[in-house]
Formats: structure tokens, C-alpha cells, sequence
């Protein structure tokens, strides 16, 4: 362009000068002129080449850089999305591990807390501990030092370091044999419980089997032997547990520092009654158990072979009760070592304990037998189409029951076999001296033969005590007992003394009135005297008018008796009255149609006698009432006195549950204290938390908007270039 400028202004100068000048140019010169500016337009071309190409290098060099530019960007936006989500998972990752964290710190603040007043208790228990074994160091080191000097001035040798000096000391208490003891007798007690927990289990599913075979008692009814049966078997209870209750009180009353044996085991007697009941309701059970299986064999559906599996059921059973039968009676045999003047020689116990060791191996075959027969039994039933699902699973429950009856006597018997040398011995003595004993044991006599004579005559003197008269006493568990109903009685001291006020006045009202009915019968009497003399009068009369003047004279006597007692009757009270101060003495002569008599007239007596019978009738039935008021009045008396002592038991409950709430009141109060201050704490932290998470958020979001500048920078430049290289490659084109 500026080439053709030059051009075009070179010609219009050659047309200037063409008119000025008049005289054209030399060939020569324009030639020279045209070579010259071929020789610059060929230099501006090749400059003009080389330009172009410079601007393709930086073109293309600008798109190079503009591609690696977005290349960055878009690394650069990936990176953002990336960081973005990281500080997201970062973000919560950090929420749950500050809220684990809070957790941690509020649950360690609590331990720190409940450590401290630990530690605080601690040091206090420690601080009394320093002190009490300051004091105890003290008491003992001044115990030695009394010791090492009684010792030292008072015992010249010891004895029991000689075997032989040893030997005249007296036997003292083996404790290892009470404790052994003991051990064992909690051992038989936690077998029995199992075996009358299998019994009640046993007992229990064959009532429930009764009840539903072979009638139901829905489509037929029971027969009366399985009712008796099923009333009896459910009455298992009242047998089985005073059994397993005697023989771990006996247990639990056993101590470290007595002697059991045979002799002193007194609670013994319990267990055997107990057993002895239990045997009696096996021995009831026994016919209803023949009865049963007899009418389950009669059942049409019942086979031949179930028939004969039933009769060798009953044949077990009947096995197994004579076996409890023997063992009631060993049972009662070593219970009777403890009472005075029945025992057996201790020579016979050992034997006592093999045949009970007999008996209980008898007794877990005799189990297994009718397990056996029982299991066979069900099987066969268990085929017949008349066997319902309730049937099969109460078989299932009596074949478990009796699975864990033979387990348990089983471990009674094994129980029995492996500790039978330790029941067979002798009782628990040892000499003093002879667990720390230097020298070796031996297999002689622990004691001299003159001790254990001297033992012996000490036992003989005792039994020949206890054989004598002895007076009457009540058995110290029964004083235990009346000492304990007694101290359990002490509540109702002030009933007992108001009730004992109350019947000291009806007893003095009651003398009252025994002695006005006293007076009553006196007078009773005297009346009585009275009338009997007028009718031995009255006879004597009679006599002498039969004698002197016949028959008519007597009837003349009996008319003027009966008109004199008519008379005596209708004579008005008025009339009564004003004759009464003639009592006693003889009438008037009574003139009748027959004859005359002389009366003896009582009229005041009669009068006196009718007056005195309707107070007495009117007097009793006051009497008679005011007996049936007081009856009702006793009666509410003791019901309102019932009801106050339920009323003052109750207040008393009432009052406990009160002490209970408070006290439950206090503990959750502090509880809801030391709550709301653990909500204070995490209230706090969080509130701290949740301040270091927003700084946190703000920086966040200030670095995110730095980059979103960055990159808003960053595309502005890359519109500028944009609009340069458009620029550039139109001037290019151009």
C-alpha cells in the first residue's frame, strides 16, 4: 500500500512536470528511475514475505499458548472440583470427628470428674488406713513383745513339735473334715433340688397326658380314676419342695467351726419326715397310676403290644416305688443317729451309707427302666392314627422329664460312690499341733490310747446322763420359732394390750352380773324352801283329815284346796297387796257346800312370786338385748381395730415409698444437675467448635473467590488475545 502510493504520487508528479517542464525525460533516467523502484518493490515484497511468515509463527506460537492456556484452565477447574470436594468430605469427616471428639471430652470430663472424687476417697480411706495401721502396728508390736516375754518366762518347752507329748494332748476340731463336710452337703442339696424338680416336671406333664388321653374331656368326659389321678398329681408341689427346702437349710446352717457328723445333725430329722411324705404321696399315686394305665389298655385302639408295654410300665413303676420305699427307710435310720437313746453304734454307720450307695445306684436303674418302657410306649402310640399333636408333644415333655431324672440320680449315685470313704469314716479330730508339724506323718494312732480311753469314758458318763429321767422341755427349734414369732409379734403388743382392757371390763361386768344372778338364786331358793314347807303342810293336813274324817272329809280338803288356789288366783293386785303383811300365817275357815276348812293363804307370796317373774323375764330380755348390742359392738370394734392397723400398715408402706421417692427424687436431681452441667460443657464446645468451623468456612470461601478472580482474570486475557489474533489475521488477510 505505501509502495502504491509512492506510485501514485510519482505519477502525478510526471504529469506536473510534463505540463511545467514542456520537454519530456530521457529514457535513460526513467529506466534508471523504474529499476529502482522494482529494486524496492522487490525488497518490500520479499520483506513483506518474511513479515507474513513471522506472523504465521506467532500466530500459530499465540494458538499454541492460547490451547495450553485452556489446557490449564480446564486442569485448573478439574483441580477446583476436586479440592471442592475434598474440602466437603474434609468438612464432614471433620464435623463427625469434632462431635466424636466433643463426645470423648464430655465422657472424659466425667471420668475425670468421678476419678477425682475417687482419688478424694481414696486419699481419705488411705489416710485412715496410714492411721489404723499405725494404731494396729502399735497394738501388735506390743502383743508380741507381751507374747515373746510370756513365752519366753512361762512356757519352758512345746510340746507339739513331740509327737509322743503330742499324743496326750486332747483332739481338737479337724476343720478341714467340717469343711469338706459341708461342701458335700451342698453338693447333695443342689442334686436334690434337681431330682424334685425332675419329679415335679414328671408329675406336672403326666397330669397334663391324663387329662388328655385316653378321653380328653371335651368329647368324653374323664372318668372318675383320672380325675382322682390328675388332683392328685397336680398336689406335687406341696410334697416335693418342704423335700429340697429341708436339705439346703440343713446346708446353709452348716458352719466352719463346729463338728457335723451323724450325731449332731439334728436338722437331718426334717429331711427324713419330708422324704417319708413324699414316699406316702408316690405309694398314693401308685393304684391311680395302675388304674390309668389298666383303662388306657381297654382303649379299642389299643394293641396287644402296647398292652404289654403298658403292663411292663406298671411293672417299673412298682419297682421304683419299693426302691424310694427302702431309701425313706436308710434315709430315716441315719436321721435317727441324732436323737438321744435310738441311735446305732458308729460301727453300724459305715454300713448305713453303703446300702444308701446301693440303694441310689438301684434307684437311677429303676429310673432308666421306665425311661426305657416309657420311650417304647410313646413310640407305639405315636403310630396310631388316634394320636393327636397335643398328645405327641406332652409324650415328648414326659420322656425330657424323665431324661433329666435319670441324669440326676445318675450324679447322685456317682456323687454317692465317690465320697462313700469319706462318709464312712470316723469323725474329724486331729491332734493340736499336727497340721504345722515338722516332723513327717504317719500312719499310726493320731492320739495316746489313754486319751481316746479318757474319750470314751467321757462319752459313756454322757449317755449314762442323757439316760436318766429327763423333765420335760420344749425342743430348741420350737423355742427358735415361739422366739421368733414372738419378736415378729412385737407389733401387735398395743392390739393385744387394748383387746386385754377391753375383756378385763367385760370380765368385771361379767362378775357384776354373776353376782346379782346369785341374789337372784338365793332368793330363788328361799322361795323354793318356802313352797316345799307349805306343801309338806298342805300334806301333813291331808293325812289327818283322811285319818279322822273319811273320804268326804278329804274331798271337803281337796274342794276347799282347789277353791282356796282358784281364790288365790282372781284375787286382784289390790288385794295382794293389802295381804301381804299376812304372809306365812294360816286364813280364815273357808266355808264351802262340802264343807269347812282352814286354809293356809299366801296371796302376798303369789303376788310377790308373779311380780318377781315378769321383772325377771323383762330383765332378762334387756339383758338379752343389751348382750346382742354389745356382741355387735365388739364385733365392729374388732373390725374398726383390723382396719386401723391395715390403715397404720399401710401409712407405714406409705411412708417408706415416701423416703424411697425422696431419696430417688435427690439421686435424680443430682443427676439432672449433673446433666445440665455436661449440656453446659457441650454447649460451650460446640459453640467453640462451630466458631472455628466458620472461620474456617470464611477462609474457605475468601480463597474460593480469589481463584474465581484468578480465573475471571484469566478469561478476560484470553478474550484480549482472542480479539488481537482476530485483529492480526484480518491485517493478514488483508
Amino acid at each position: 500500500m505505501v509502495l502504491q502510493d509512492e506510485l501514485e504520487t510519482l505519477e502525478s508528479q510526471k504529469k506536473k512536470h510534463k505540463h511545467k517542464g514542456g520537454d519530456a525525460a530521457s529514457p535513460d533516467k526513467l529506466l534508471h528511475s523504474t529499476s529502482v523502484y522494482d529494486e524496492e518493490l522487490q525488497n518490500k515484497i520479499e520483506e513483506n514475505a518474511r513479515l507474513h511468515s513471522q506472523l504465521q509463527e506467532l500466530q500459530m506460537a499465540f494458538e499454541r499458548q492460547i490451547v495450553d492456556l485452556e489446557e490449564r484452565l480446564k486442569t485448573s477447574e478439574t483441580d477446583r472440583t476436586q479440592h471442592e470436594d475434598i474440602v466437603t468430605t474434609l468438612q464432614k469427616s471433620s464435623k463427625t470427628q469434632i462431635e466424636r471428639l466433643q463426645q470423648e471430652k464430655a465422657m472424659v470430663e466425667v471420668k475425670v470428674q468421678s476419678q477425682e472424687s475417687d482419688i478424694k476417697d481414696y486419699r481419705g480411706r488411705a489416710e485412715q488406713a496410714e492411721q489404723k495401721l499405725v494404731s494396729v502396728s502399735q497394738d501388735l508390736q506390743g502383743r508380741l513383745s507381751s507374747a515373746s516375754k510370756i513365752i519366753h518366762d512361762k512356757l519352758p518347752f512345746i510340746d507339739t513339735k513331740h509327737r509322743e507329748l503330742n499324743g496326750l494332748n486332747l483332739p481338737t476340731h479337724d476343720r478341714k473334715h467340717q469343711l469338706r463336710a459341708r461342701e458335700l452337703v451342698s453338693q447333695a442339696a443342689n442334686l436334690v433340688g434337681e431330682l424334685t424338680q425332675g419329679l415335679s416336671n414328671f408329675f406336672t406333664y403326666s397330669e397334663q397326658r391324663s387329662r388328655i388321653y385316653p378321653a380328653d374331656g371335651v368329647t368324653e368326659p374323664l372318668s372318675p380314676t383320672n380325675t382322682r389321678y390328675c388332683k392328685y398329681l397336680h398336689e406335687n408341689l406341696a410334697f416335693l419342695r418342704p423335700v429340697d427346702q429341708s436339705l439346703k437349710s440343713f446346708s446353709e446352717e452348716l458352719k466352719d467351726d463346729s463338728l457335723t457328723v451323724l450325731e449332731t445333725a439334728t436338722d437331718l430329722q426334717d429331711f427324713s419326715q419330708n422324704f417319708s411324705r413324699l414316699v406316702a404321696y408316690c405309694n398314693k399315686l401308685l393304684p391311680y397310676q395302675m388304674l390309668s394305665l389298666e383303662e388306657e389298655s381297654q382303649v379299642s385302639s389299643c394293641t396287644s403290644t402296647l398292652a404289654s408295654k403298658n403292663r411292663e410300665l406298671l411293672k417299673s413303676l412298682t419297682r421304683l416305688n419299693a426302691i424310694f420305699n427302702k431309701m425313706d427307710t436308710y434315709i430315716a435310720i441315719l436321721a435317727t443317729q441324732s436323737k438321744q437313746l435310738e441311735g446305732h453304734p458308729q460301727s453300724s454307720h459305715p454300713r448305713f451309707f453303703r446300702l444308701l450307695s446301693a440303694n441310689l445306684d438301684q434307684l437311677h436303674e429303676a429310673i432308666k427302666e421306665v425311661s426305657k418302657h416309657y420311650n417304647s410306649k410313646v413310640s407305639l402310640e405315636h403310630q396310631l392314627p388316634t394320636a393327636t399333636q397335643k398328645l405327641k408333644t406332652t409324650d415328648e415333655c414326659v420322656v425330657s422329664s424323665l431324661i433329666s431324672l435319670v441324669t440326676s440320680t445318675g450324679k447322685m449315685s456317682a456323687f454317692m460312690s465317690g465320697n462313700l470313704d469319706f462318709f464312712a469314716e470316723g469323725a474329724g479330730y486331729r491332734t493340736r499341733g499336727s497340721s504345722i508339724g515338722k516332723e513327717p506323718a504317719f500312719d499310726g494312732p493320731r492320739s495316746h490310747p489313754a486319751v481316746t480311753g479318757f474319750r470314751h469314758m467321757a462319752a459313756t458318763y454322757l449317755t449314762s446322763l442323757s439316760s436318766g429321767p429327763r423333765t420335760e422341755s420344749v425342743p430348741h427349734k420350737v423355742a427358735v420359732q415361739n422366739r421368733k414369732t414372738l419378736l415378729s409379734s412385737a407389733e401387735n403388743k398395743e392390739g393385744l394390750a387394748k383387746q386385754i382392757t377391753v375383756f378385763q371390763e367385760k370380765v368385771g361386768r361379767l362378775e357384776q352380773e354373776k353376782e346379782h344372778w346369785v341374789l337372784e338364786l338365793q332368793l330363788l331358793r328361799i322361795k323354793y324352801d318356802n313352797e316345799q314347807q307349805k306343801v309338806k303342810k298342805l300334806e301333813q293336813e291331808m293325812e289327818m283329815l283322811r285319818s279322822s274324817s273319811g273320804v268326804g272329809s278329804a274331798l271337803t280338803s281337796v274342794a276347799g284346796s282347789i277353791e282356796d288356789n282358784i281364790d288365790v288366783l282372781s284375787v286382784p293386785s289390790s288385794s295382794r297387796r293389802t295381804e301381804s303383811t299376812g304372809s306365812g300365817s294360816s286364813g280364815p275357815i273357808e266355808t264351802t257346800m262340802i264343807g269347812q276348812l282352814e286354809v293356809q293363804k299366801d296371796a302376798g307370796a303369789g303376788d310377790a312370786e308373779t311380780r318377781e317373774q315378769l321383772i325377771k323375764t323383762h330383765f332378762t330380755q334387756r339383758i338379752n338385748d343389751m348382750t346382742l348390742q354389745l356382741q355387735l359392738a365388739d364385733s365392729k370394734a374388732v373390725n374398726f381395730h383390723a382396719e386401723v392397723r391395715a390403715l397404720h400398715k399401710q401409712l407405714r408402706l406409705a411412708e417408706r415409698s415416701k423416703g424411697n421417692a425422696e431419696e430417688e427424687l435427690k439421686t435424680a436431681s443430682q443427676v439432672l444437675a449433673q446433666l445440665k452441667d455436661e449440656l453446659q460443657t457441650t454447649t460451650r464446645s460446640y459453640e467453640g467448635q462451630l466458631s472455628m468451623m466458620s472461620e474456617h468456612l470464611a477462609g474457605m470461601n475468601e480463597k474460593l473467590t480469589q481463584q474465581k478472580d484468578e480465573i475471571d482474570d484469566l478469561r478476560a486475557q484470553q478474550s484480549q488475545s482472542k480479539s488481537v489474533l482476530s485483529k492480526v489475521s484480518k491485517k493478514s488477510k488483508k
